[in-house]
């Protein structure tokens, strides 16, 4: 998830968390997130967004409980009119920091952090939350009446056979039987 950070940069500084010599307790922490974060992160989907971000950290001797709760919008483009909309995002996401010798990603909600690091940066975690609530097929609002009702197209479908109701037929289209006569000539 950290691979979306570029080196250090000082809009994504501030979501450096210290967590050496931090008790084993509760901590929370309240972020803003406008169109400098967006921009800082090396990424394509999302150009601008305003969102606020509650986050809830829990230490203990082995690991550390994130707990992410994001609500805001993330300005999108159509795919069908190409014009900007805005995004409404509420999502709730966890991820565990597990204390380790080294530094791997197990799953998408554990991650091993070396148990000497003496801080994290959420920036990633907040970035991947808010981009997998994103709907894959970005449509403008306006226009997700008219992709309702065009899914309710017939579809047709194109077969060598002629299809009967009649159960043990076995004709052919005669078509076909001209057809085949010249195959065989």
């Amino acid at each position: 998830m950290q691979s979306f950070l570029q080196n250090e940069v000082k809009e994504l500084s501030k979501y450096n968390i210290g967590i050496y010599g931090l008790e084993d307790k509760p901590y929370e922490f309240d972020y803003e997130i406008g169109p400098a974060f967006f921009q800082e992160i090396a990424q394509d989907l999302i150009e601008r967004g305003d969102f606020q971000v509650h986050l809830r950290l829990e230490k203990s001797s082995t690991m550390i409980q994130l707990w992410f709760d994001i609500k805001g919008s993330a300005e999108l483009t159509c795919d069908r009119s190409l014009e900007p909309f805005d995004e409404p995002v509420d999502t709730q996401n966890r991820m565990i920091l597990k204390f380790g010798d080294r530094e791997e990603e197990l799953t998408e909600e554990i991650s091993i952090i070396n148990r000497n690091a003496t801080q994290i940066n959420v920036a990633g975690y907040i970035y991947e939350f808010i981009a997998l609530a994103l709907p894959m097929k970005k449509i403008h609002p306006d226009l997700r009446n008219q992709e309702e009702d065009g899914d309710e197209t017939e579809t047709l479908i194109y077969s060598s056979e002629k299809q009967d109701s009649s159960e043990g037929s076995d004709k052919t289209d005669p078509r076909w039987e001209a057809l085949k006569k010249l195959k065989n000539e």
